[in-house]
């Protein structure tokens, strides 16, 4: 499989993601899913700012995303593929197309309406329902900012935090 991480972190690309994933992993790009973002040439070269080496990055709108993991999961390039919040991903899965696929929540800051899960995960009952139905679909989530840290898994990550 060339899609090497898929992760939930609103701060898309920056140090955790192309230091800390990127030299375990060893992508050859990023592809920021964000249907914003996609539209914006001037953000876009801000967030590639940071990228070094060989490391390309691509910005895609999640319609274009869904039309492109078949070829994303065949190809030899090794890509990490990144959305900005859960409501995306979710979008991007939507069908099944993220069935079996490991989904990492690396980064979800404090905003209203969010009750703190982890130390860097903060998340409303919509995003809880959101990632709910993500693994009701068959994807396996976890939270995990860092590749040395310890793997939460969704259960234990909502656990009592659960909607009631």
């Amino acid at each position: 499989m060339s899609i090497v991480l898929f992760r939930v972190d609103e701060r898309l690309i920056h140090g955790q993601v192309v230091v800390g994933w990127g030299t375990v992993l060893r992508p050859d790009r990023i592809v920021v899913v964000d249907d914003a973002l996609a539209d914006s040439e001037w953000e876009q070269e801000l967030f590639t700012m940071g990228l070094f080496g060989e490391l390309a990055a691509s910005f895609e709108t999640i319609e274009e995303a869904r039309a492109h993991l078949a070829g994303w999961r065949a190809a030899k390039e090794r890509i990490i593929v990144l959305t900005r919040d859960v409501a995306s991903m979710r979008k991007l899965a939507d069908g099944g197309l993220l069935r079996g696929e490991q989904i990492n929540i690396g980064g979800i800051h404090h905003a209203a309406g969010r009750r703190q899960i982890l130390p860097y995960v903060y998340l409303s009952d919509e995003e809880t329902r959101q990632m709910s139905a993500l693994s009701e679909e068959g994807a396996v989530i976890s939270a995990r900012d860092l590749p040395a840290a310890r793997k939460v898994d969704l259960n234990e990550m909502l656990g009592n935090n659960r909607e009631t």
